[in-house]
């Protein structure tokens, strides 16, 4: 759901490893708000933090964007809600632009983040069936999951910051498309060679060359996978998984090439509801309550909460 990105593309932690349990109290004069409320009824999906501590959630449901503060946990909404346009993931660029997934309509969306309310550049990757679901923005070009195609979609930007058409990628080498969501969370290095991506259904994750969609398994010691696998978040050789419907985070130690990695803890939390993605601020990761398959989820209370990060292992 960056860093630039992304999907976009994220809830805070830091010190110790959280096993359940309040963080009410944190170890600052001031704390941040553990829990921000979002607006009854918004049914967030992504997530990204801009610049201070601005963040943007998305609506699943009306494809809304809310802005907000993560200092004050106030905020308003940026993007009004208009029937037939979701939002999934969603991800900053170095330009101000706020790249939105548009999950079964097969497109994606491109705000001005200066400018709110107003119109967006739409693409058009794909027709049903199809899910676009995370983005990733790196430094010239943004790149889309589609959870039931095994391609990814790619939208170029050039050295002057303007956008170019949509690319589609074929995902091949060790990639198996399955039944039920397959590559959902994107996130990318930091130089924008390599992607990371989740398959939601088996919990692998891969390895992927943005420019020959040659994906690679990375395996994971002990047998460990990520299953229900969602949105995640790549800072350096650290990469945190949310996965959701088991209301935690897993925190992963990859090597440095890539092609293993180590899960070191599972951050869990007694307010988090079926948490969709994860972004960071500083030394806190911050995840959105999708609270998948809630009754009247129109009239149901969502959040977004504020995690630790474990030390460095």
């Amino acid at each position: 759901m960056l860093r630039f990105v992304s999907g976009a593309a994220a809830l805070i932690a830091v010190g110790a490893i959280l096993t359940g349990g309040s963080q009410a109290g944190l170890d600052e004069p001031h704390p941040f708000p553990h829990v921000i409320q979002l607006p009854t009824g918004f049914r967030p999906e992504g997530l990204e933090i801009g610049r201070g501590s601005t963040f943007y959630v998305g609506s699943v449901a009306s494809g809304a964007i809310w802005r907000g503060n993560l200092r004050t946990g106030t905020g308003a909404p940026f993007v009004p809600g208009g029937s037939g346009r979701p939002a999934t993931g969603i991800e900053l660029d170095s330009h101000n632009r706020l790249f939105v997934a548009g999950a079964g309509t097969g497109s994606a969306y491109v705000y001005d983040a200066t400018t709110p309310g107003a119109p967006p550049r739409t693409y058009n990757f794909a027709t049903a069936p199809t899910f676009i679901n995370d983005v990733v923005v790196t430094h010239d070009a943004a790149y889309f999951t589609d959870s039931l195609k095994p391609v990814l979609y790619r939208v170029s930007i050039d050295p002057a910051g303007m956008l170019g058409d949509a690319q589609t990628i074929s995902i091949g080498g060790d990639y198996v498309r399955v039944a039920g969501l397959n590559l959902n969370g994107i996130d990318a290095t930091a130089n924008g060679k390599t992607l990371v991506a989740v398959q939601t259904a088996t919990g692998k994750l891969y390895r992927i060359d943005p420019t020959t969609g040659v994906a690679k398994l990375i395996v994971l010691t002990g047998g460990e996978s990520v299953p229900n696998g969602d949105g995640i978040l790549l800072t350096g050789k650290r990469l945190y998984v949310v996965q959701n419907q088991k209301n935690q985070v897993a925190v992963i130690t990859l090597d440095p090439d890539l092609t293993s990695g180590r899960v070191i803890t599972r951050l869990t939390d007694t307010e988090l509801a079926v948490p969709t993605t994860i972004d960071d601020f500083g030394k806190r990761l911050y995840t959105v309550n999708a609270r998948f398959g809630i009754p009247n989820p129109d009239a149901a209370g969502y959040q977004v909460v504020q995690l630790r990060k474990p030390e460095a292992h």
